[in-house]
Parts: C-alpha cells; structure tokens; sequence
C-alpha cells in the first residue's frame, strides 16, 4: 500500500482537438427496419455527437477537479478515487463504487448530497483513472479485497457503509459477507442474485419466475455482455477508435437501463442530464479505458462464486429496472434486513437517476443504527 497521491484531471488541449475532428467526420447510419423501441435511434445519437463537439469540457473538467481526488496503490493496481470529506470529523465513512457501464464520475451526484460523511467514490481497477490490474482475474473477491484495503489500510477507516450498483452489487454483498466486524451497514439498490447453480437449485415459484423474466431479458437485450465477455479485444478497437461509436454503446446502456419511457431515448436526461451522459464518453475516450472496463466478462466477475449470507445491517431498495425481484430472496441473504421497499422512481442507476432520495435513505440507515445524531 503508498499513501494516496493528490490527483487533479486535466485533458491535453490537442486530445480535445483530435476528438473533436473526430466527431465532425463521424458517418452516421440510419435506424435498421427492426430497431427495438427502447434502444438508442439514430436522431439521438446525432443530437449527442453535435452537442459533444461544442460541449465545454473545460467547466465540466473544473467541476469534476471540484471533488478532491488521489490515487493510491492497492496490490498490483493503481485505484482512483474521490474522498469527500465531511466537515465533522466523526462522520460514518461510505464507499460508493459504480458499474459498467458507469464511470466514478456519475456517482458525484449522490456524494455530493451527503456532507454529513466522509464519502469514498472509488473507481474500480480498469475503469476511467484506475489502471487494471496488473495480473490474474478481475473477480468480485479480488475487487472486494482492493476496495476494503482501500478503504481500512489506505484511509484508515475502521468500519463504514458500503454501497454498489451493477458489477458492484455482489462486491458490495461480498464485502459485507468477509469483512462484517468492519462494516456498519449495507445499502443495495441491487440486490442479491444468486449464481447460476443456486438460481437452478430454487424452488419458489415466484424467485423462479423473476429469474425466468431476467433470462428472457437476457435473450433478447444481452447481445452487449456477450460480445464483451467472448471478443472483448475486437469490440474495443472499435470503440476505442470512434468517439462516435463508444457514445452510442456507453449512451444506449443509459437510455435503456434508466427510468424512463421506452421509445423515447431523449428522455433518458429527464434522470440523467446530458453533460453527464458526454462525462462519461469523455472519461471513457481520454483514458482509452473501455477495452480495460470489459474484463469483468470476460474474467468472470459476472459469473461468481457463491456469496453467503451476511449478518450486517442492511436496508434495500428495490430500483425499478428489477421492480418484481423478491422479498423472500433479500430476506435470507440479509439476514438483519431493517428495510424493504420498492422504489417509486429510478432505474438501473439508481445513485445516478434519484441521488436526493437515495442520500435520504442513506441518512436515515445510518440514524437508524446510530452513526450520526
């Protein structure tokens, strides 16, 4: 472990020149006869690449400079993370990490909104300022153990909340499962699935037909994590040469994944504002890192080892991209679940799409066990 490095972004003034020639020669194709309704359309993606070649990097690059940021070496990775401090110096500590295809950057929201703690927005091995690590697989065990090094030997935390969304739902779960005496509580927007040997094994008619729902959307929409999992290499020579074409794999995710109304992709910015889509194309282009963010499928972080029941503190909150997933399920992997409840508004990335009602939630676990007055 090094101390961490103070780390402040700034992207060379010829990079922004070349992504922008870039994107004025880009050739658009029009939409296929068979297009899906909730898939990104050939009239958003124009709108996108338009505002992208005028978007003020600069103010966004102060703002996101605005949050302190360091690196820190952690094992054999070099891990990038956003420390925001609270103002009391006994605030509880939260680690937030993000999935794919999200960067650190569309987690700052949601910090933002919880000054009453120390919050640790980390972004994971491989993805934006992070480099990946250096050798072996990037499992859910292994990003569990970076991240909790990260947070007790690096910042020197003794316990904290912990928080993840996506690829990190089941490293959240895994670091409350290992490291309970240092974790005070979990929240999840995601929660617990079961791997495919258990999900085979369950008996339930209604766990069983959640998961035969989510099969079924996998057969349909799955394509992307195939692709990334099977011929990650050609995928990213691709992506990582056309801004363009990374916009409208990172830009689709966001509009079918969020809350908002199939067949209209604008109205992914009604939960995700437009600067913030372009944030993370931008992070994505200028760290060539979106080659690097597909080895969790490609390296099995996707297809994990059992998790077991944690005895932590936990609260869920059912976002609705898995509105119908099962109480029964939470319930006996959480074993102290205190709350459960489905969420009215936010989709996929919950921190991202309803970041006030999330930080509520967050102040009102924390109130609950005792972590702040």
């Amino acid at each position: 472990m090094t101390e961490p490095l103070p780390f402040e972004l700034h992207v060379p003034d010829e990079v922004l020149a070349d992504l922008r020639d870039r994107l004025a020669r880009t050739r658009l194709l029009g939409d296929s006869p068979r297009k899906p309704a909730s898939g990104l359309d050939t009239g958003y993606l124009r709108e996108l690449v338009e505002s992208w070649i005028t978007f003020d990097w600069r103010a966004r690059e102060a703002w996101l400079n605005g949050h302190p940021q360091f690196v820190a070496q952690v094992g054999d990775a070099s891990v990038h993370f956003a420390h925001l401090l609270s103002e009391r110096a006994d605030a509880p500590a939260l680690l937030v990490m993000h999935g794919w295809p999200h960067t650190f950057a569309l987690q700052l929201d949601f910090a933002d909104r919880l000054p009453d703690f120390h919050v640790v927005v980390a972004s994971l091995p491989g993805f934006a300022f992070s480099s990946p690590y250096a050798d072996g697989p990037m499992s859910e065990t292994r990003i569990a153990a970076t991240m909790h090094a990260l947070m007790t030997e690096v910042l020197g935390y003794e316990r904290y909340f912990t928080y993840g969304e996506d690829v990190t739902a089941n490293v959240s779960d895994l670091i409350a499962a290992t490291y309970a005496e240092q974790v005070v509580g979990i929240m999840a927007t995601h929660a617990h699935f079961p791997n495919g040997d258990e999900r085979a094994a369950l008996t339930d008619p209604g766990e069983r037909a959640f998961f035969a729902g989510i099969a079924a959307f996998h057969e349909a929409n799955g394509a992307y994590g195939h692709v990334q999992s099977t011929r990650p290499d050609t995928l990213a020579v691709a992506l990582n040469d056309s801004p363009a074409g990374l916009l409208a794999w990172l830009a689709e995710k966001l509009v079918e994944w969020s809350d908002t109304p199939t067949g209209h992709p604008q109205a992914v910015e009604r939960r995700i504002a437009r600067e913030r889509i372009l944030t993370e194309a931008m992070i994505y282009w200028v760290t060539q890192s979106i080659g690097t963010s597909f080895r969790p499928y490609h390296e099995g972080a996707d297809q994990p080892d059992p998790i077991p029941p944690t005895s932590v503190p936990a609260v869920v909150h059912i976002q609705r991209h898995e509105a119908t997933y099962p109480e029964s399920l939470a319930r006996r992997h959480y074993l102290d679940l205190r709350v459960f409840e489905r969420l009215d508004e936010g989709g996929h990335f919950t921190a991202a799409e309803v970041p006030d009602a999330l930080a509520d939630r967050m102040r009102t676990f924390a109130r609950s066990l005792g972590a702040l007055d």
